[in-house]
């Protein structure tokens, strides 16, 4: 049974930090990219970041670029994935979900279609 489960969002002031984490099992996900996007209330799910299957690349939206950072554990049965978030601003604030890639190969990381496995999402909140 696939699962990925997402932890460690909360209530944060602006400026603050946070690390969101994401346990996928079920699946070789270490064969795969995972990403992260995020939906405000209102607005449609975006791309935040993503990585490769070995964690040697990696991508962000311009937004985050240098606030953010994304990386992962490839364990033998659980993948993790985190998100280091820092320098947090009221904007960043969205339910953050994790993926996992539909496929090995990937035309971009950052359109929703390319990711099959979907997690129930945590919350972030920045106040300002």
């Amino acid at each position: 049974q696939v699962q990925l489960v997402e932890s460690g969002g909360g209530l944060v002031q602006a400026g603050g930090s946070l690390r969101l984490s994401c346990a996928a099992s079920g699946r070789t996900f270490s064969s795969y990219a995972m990403g992260w996007f995020r939906q405000a209330p209102g607005k449609e799910r975006e791309f935040v970041a993503a990585i490769s299957w070995s964690g040697g690349s990696t991508y962000y939206r311009d937004s985050v670029k240098g606030r953010f950072t994304i990386s992962r554990n490839n364990a033998k049965n659980t993948v993790t994935v985190y998100l280091q978030m820092n320098s947090l601003k009221p904007e960043d604030t969205a339910v953050y979900s994790c993926a996992a890639a539909r496929a090995a190969t990937m035309t971009s990381f950052a359109a929703l279609n390319e990711y099959a496995f979907w997690g129930q999402g945590t919350q972030v909140t920045v106040s300002s």
